[in-house]
C-alpha cells in the first residue's frame, strides 16, 4: 500500500497540480457528496460518511507531505468532521452539511485575505529582503521621513475631502432632480463617469489640466479658458500644494454619480406620509429636508460616506496615472507600489499595515451601524 501511495505521489500530473487546487477540488467533492448523503440514514450511509470524512483530507495531505503524517492528520480531521456530522443529527439540521456549503467561501477568504494579511504584517517587521527581523524600524522610517509623512498626510486629506464633497454633491443633485421632468436623463449624465475606470478618468483630466508655454496653443481645457481671459497658463498638477486638490477632483467627479444614485433611491423610500405631515405643520423646504428627509436616509448616507472613504484611502490609479507621486502628491497606496518596485519589501508592507489600520475604524463603524439597523428591524 505504501508503495502505491509513493508511486501516486510521483505522478508528474499530480506533482504539477498546486496544493490549493487539490484542496479546493476535495472540498467541492465532499460538499457535493454530503448534499446527497447527509440527509440519509442507515448503517451503510454512516460508514460512507466516515470514509469520505477521512478520505477527503487524506488525498489533500498526501500531495503536500509524507504518507504517515497525512494518514494521522486525516484520521484526526476525519474523526472531527464525522463526530460533528453525527452529533448534529439530534438537531434540526445537519451541521456538517452547513459546514460543507460554507467551506469554499471560508477557504477563499483564508487564502485571499487572512493569509496575505498575516504575511504582510510579518513582512512589515522584516528587512528589505525579508531575511532578518528589524522590529519597528520600518514604521519609524514611515513616520520620521518627510516624504513618508507627506504621503500619509495626503491620504488623510483625500479621505477628509473626497467623501464629504462627493456625498454633498450627490445628495444635492438627487434632491433637485427628484420627480422632475427628464429625471432619468439627468441621472445618466451624472452617473456616466462611474462607467469609466480610474485610469481612463485620470487620462481625461490630465488633458483638462495640460499646460503649454504661453506662446503655444493650449490643448488643456482649463488653460485655454485662462488664456481666453488674458491669464498665463498654469501647470495645475505641478503647483504645490494645490495639485493634490486637483487630483481629488477626479475622484469626486467619478464618485458623485454613485452617491447620487444611492441617495436618490433612498429619498424615494422616505414615506410620503411623513413629508405630508411636515407640510401640514408649516415647515419650509429646508426644514422638511433637514428634519424628515435626512433622518430617513441616514443609513444610506453612512453607506455612501464609508464606501467613498475607503475608496479614498486606497486610491492608487489616479495618482499613479497623473503624477506617479511627483510634486508631493503621493499617497499610501502609491508609495506601497513605489517601495515594492524599489525592492524595499519591509517598507512597502509597513505602508500596507498603516493603510489597513486607517481603513479598520471605518469598517468597524459601518459594521456596527448595520448591526444597529438589524436590531431596530
Amino acid at each position: 500500500m505504501s508503495a502505491f501511495f509513493a508511486w501516486l505521489g510521483q505522478l508528474p500530473a499530480l506533482a504539477q497540480i498546486p496544493i490549493i487546487v487539490l484542496a479546493f477540488a476535495a472540498l467541492v467533492g465532499a460538499i457535493l457528496f454530503f448534499v446527497e448523503i447527509a440527509p440519509r440514514s442507515g448503517t451503510i450511509y454512516t460508514v460512507i460518511r466516515l470514509v469520505v470524512c477521512v478520505a477527503a483530507p487524506l488525498l489533500v495531505l498526501l500531495a503536500a507531505g509524507s504518507y504517515w503524517w497525512a494518514s494521522a492528520a486525516a484520521a484526526v480531521l476525519g474523526g472531527v468532521f464525522f463526530i460533528v456530522d453525527y452529533r448534529s443529527r439530534a438537531g434540526a439540521g445537519y451541521l456538517f452539511q452547513l459546514f460543507g456549503f460554507l467551506s469554499p467561501a471560508v477557504l477563499l477568504l483564508v487564502i485571499g485575505l487572512v493569509i496575505p494579511t498575516i504575511q504582510t504584517t510579518v513582512q512589515a517587521f522584516m528587512n528589505s529582503r525579508g531575511t532578518a527581523f528589524i522590529g519597528l524600524d520600518n514604521f519609524i522610517w514611515v513616520f520620521t521621513q518627510p516624504e513618508a509623512i507627506r504621503t500619509v498626510l495626503n491620504t488623510i486629506v483625500w479621505v477628509l475631502i473626497a467623501p464629504l464633497v462627493s456625498t454633498i454633491a450627490g445628495l444635492a443633485y438627487a434632491v433637485f432632480i427628484d420627480k422632475s421632468r427628464g429625471e432619468k436623463y439627468f441621472k445618466i449624465m451624472v452617473f456616466m463617469p462611474m462607467a469609466i475606470s480610474f485610469v481612463g478618468a485620470s487620462i481625461i483630466w490630465r488633458f483638462v489640466y495640460t499646460s503649454r508655454p504661453a506662446d503655444q496653443n493650449q490643448i488643456g481645457l482649463l488653460n485655454q479658458i485662462v488664456v481666453w481671459f488674458g491669464g498665463q497658463p498654469v501647470d495645475f498638477i505641478a503647483n504645490e500644494p494645490w495639485n493634490t486638490l486637483f487630483l481629488i477632483i477626479v475622484l469626486i467627479w467619478v464618485q458623485t454619480g454613485f452617491a447620487m444614485v444611492v441617495l436618490s433611491a433612498a429619498i424615494k423610500g422616505v414615506p410620503a406620509e411623513q413629508l405630508e405631515a411636515a407640510e401640514l405643520d408649516g415647515t419650509n423646504a429646508w426644514q422638511k429636508f433637514t428634519n424628515v428627509t435626512v433622518p430617513g436616509i441616514r443609513s444610506s448616507l453612512i453607506v455612501v460616506l464609508t464606501t467613498i472613504s475607503i475608496a479614498s484611502l486606497k486610491v492608487f490609479d489616479i495618482v499613479r496615472t497623473m503624477t506617479a507621486g511627483a510634486n508631493d502628491t503621493s499617497v499610501i497606496a502609491n508609495e506601497m507600489y513605489t517601495q515594492f518596485k524599489n525592492f524595499e519589501l519591509g517598507r512597502s508592507a509597513a505602508f500596507a499595515v498603516v493603510l489597513f489600520l486607517l481603513v479598520l475604524p471605518i469598517v468597524i463603524y459601518n459594521a456596527r451601524q448595520i448591526q444597529k439597523q438589524r436590531e431596530i428591524r
